[in-house]
């Protein structure tokens, strides 16, 4: 199929699917950031209706959490600059602000929201592709990840290692590839780069993948990550969206 059948491939299928991106407004993120949070905290140190807003390296490095509409704990970790998603190239500059960094440790929103501590594997964050999501700012969920996802990310932990492979098993009846990361944070680790460094292919088509970060604590006791990416394929009803192994009803919290 040549590129301008694809095209037009793909927005029928936007045009067409219940719930697609024509659904809601692309900006609201952005206006809710730019026009509410980021001036609020300027003028008087109030970061409302955002939850916090960190402009300690300025406005064009920024970002702000903010509580999603959907979910009883989900957040959004949004950057006060405008970035259009991860197809953005801004994500992958060499001085770009690593998001996932921040949005792990905002994680801890999710914890009072909940009134509990969650383990590291009950913790997730995820980036939906171009066409399995409805707003144009970049926007990382942080949430809690699904009861069955976190039990065969469990029961598969052993075949992750530090090269991408297939997950043995579909999440969400999806097929990923997942890479393991052995590190206790995200210092010096951006899974936007995992991911185009991957190969040159990925970099080139970032927009279609969706990625979703998962805390684990491997067989040896150490503390690391199991980082999941797929593909969208339109033609089987993939529209990467890694959020749909997230459980915004936050079940793990109950075990």
């Amino acid at each position: 199929m040549g590129m301008a059948a694809r095209g037009c491939l793909v927005l029928l299928v936007l045009a067409f699917a219940p719930g697609g991106s024509q659904a809601a407004d692309p900006s609201a993120l952005w206006k809710i950031v730019s026009g509410q949070c980021v001036p609020h905290e300027q003028a008087s140190r109030d970061p409302s209706p955002c939850s916090a807003v960190d402009l300690a390296r300025g406005v064009e490095k920024g970002y702000v959490v903010l509580k999603d509409i959907n979910g009883v704990a989900q957040f959004l970790l949004i950057p006060t600059t405008r970035v259009g998603g991860i197809e953005d190239p801004a994500i992958l500059a060499p001085d770009a602000p690593n998001y996932w960094d921040a949005a792990w440790q905002a994680r801890y929103f999710v914890e009072e929201r909940l009134n509990t501590s969650l383990p590291r594997d009950a913790i997730s964050l995820a980036i939906n592709s171009t066409v399995g999501r409805t707003q144009d700012q970049l926007h990382i969920h942080i949430d809690c990840v699904r009861p069955d996802v976190q039990e065969s990310l469990t029961a598969n932990l052993d075949k992750v290692g530090g090269v991408w492979t297939p997950f043995p098993v579909p999440l969400a009846g999806h097929s990923y590839r997942a890479i393991r990361i052995d590190q206790e944070t995200l210092d010096g680790i951006d899974p936007f780069r995992v991911l185009a460094d991957a190969d040159r292919g990925a970099q080139a088509d970032m927009g279609m993948h969706t990625l979703v970060l998962v805390g684990e604590t491997f067989a040896d006791g150490s503390n690391g990550f199991v980082l999941l990416d797929d593909y969208a394929d339109l033609l089987a009803g993939d529209r990467a969206s890694g959020e749909q192994l997230q459980d915004h009803t936050c079940a793990v919290a109950g075990k």
